[in-house]
């Protein structure tokens, strides 16, 4: 594996958990500027993502776009009614799925995509919920509340990428063809966590509408029906090096943004993930 460019390396701001003040000194004592930044705490809370951030920490992020001290990879959104409890609650509850909340999350995501583009962000990404063909009326009604987002980060200057792993590569393949418009964010570890395939069969399929990677890695669950486990970077099934290898030889060059939303030390494996993308170090010493 040859080591990844440090300016396609990032990290996501919800895996700090701290306030924006406090992930721009962890950021600054790895030396990764790139940066997946959550709205969620500044245009519906829920608490997973971040802490509440009001106006001081949004011009504070302005700012450390405009003097380079970070560089924006993508703004990401989700939904206050969202439960990941379990495999079952979030089928039930994920992204523009639940009717009821709907006329909610459409202002969280016209709002979020309108100040996707005030940042200057060259994508917006969301988990959309699980996909369901087997209903044609609830198809019908994900397609619209999809491409309504679609388009309303395009009337912004932004593109909208959903994150994989609720549904397998070609489930996910036949919906962007239904919708074009879309791309992804690829989350190899989130196709072992829900069970919906392997990472690198994965990629071949998704590869043309890939434009983003979250670095995070899985061990898939012995028990069916349960959530998998996530590693740190490297540690589990994803393929660390190999898999790598494998976006270099299908020719991507885009950016790769770390994620951690597991373990006890957050700090310190996003800090082992930069060193071992930009050293091409499958695992640690």
């Amino acid at each position: 594996m040859a080591g990844v460019d440090a300016e396609r390396i990032g990290v996501c701001s919800w895996s700090y958990q701290r306030p924006l003040r406090e992930v721009a000194d962890e950021m600054a004592k790895i030396g990764v500027k790139g940066i997946d930044l959550a709205l969620t705490p500044f245009v519906a809370p829920d608490g997973r993502h971040g802490v509440e951030e009001g106006e001081e920490a949004l011009a504070f992020a302005k700012a450390q776009f405009a003097s380079g001290a970070w560089r924006l990879f993508a703004t990401m959104i989700s939904f206050p009614q969202e439960d990941y409890s379990t495999l079952d609650t979030i089928r039930k509850t994920g992204g523009v799925v639940p009717d009821d909340c709907w006329p909610r999350n459409r202002e969280i995501a016209a709002a979020a995509a309108e100040l996707s583009g005030t940042l200057g962000a060259p994508y917006m990404l969301f988990h959309a919920g699980f996909l369901d063909e087997s209903n044609p009326a609830a198809y019908a009604a994900y397609v619209e509340r999809v491409s309504f987002v679609r388009d309303a980060c395009a009337r912004a200057g932004v593109q909208l990428i959903l994150e994989s792993g609720q549904e397998t590569a070609e489930d996910l393949a036949r919906f962007l063809r239904d919708v074009p418009g879309l791309y992804v964010n690829f989350d190899p570890a989130n196709m072992i966590l829900y069970g919906k395939g392997r990472p690198m069969e994965a990629l071949e399929t998704l590869v043309p509408w890939i434009r983003k990677i979250h670095v995070k890695d899985a061990d898939a669950t012995a028990v069916p029906g349960t959530w998998g486990t996530e590693r740190p970077w490297g540690e589990g099934q994803v393929g660390g090096a190999a898999f790598i290898d494998a976006l270099n030889g299908l020719g991507f060059t885009g950016n790769m943004t770390i994620e951690r939303e597991g373990g006890d030390d957050r700090v310190g494996d996003i800090a082992r993930a930069a060193a071992r993308l930009r050293e091409g170090r499958a695992a640690a010493l």
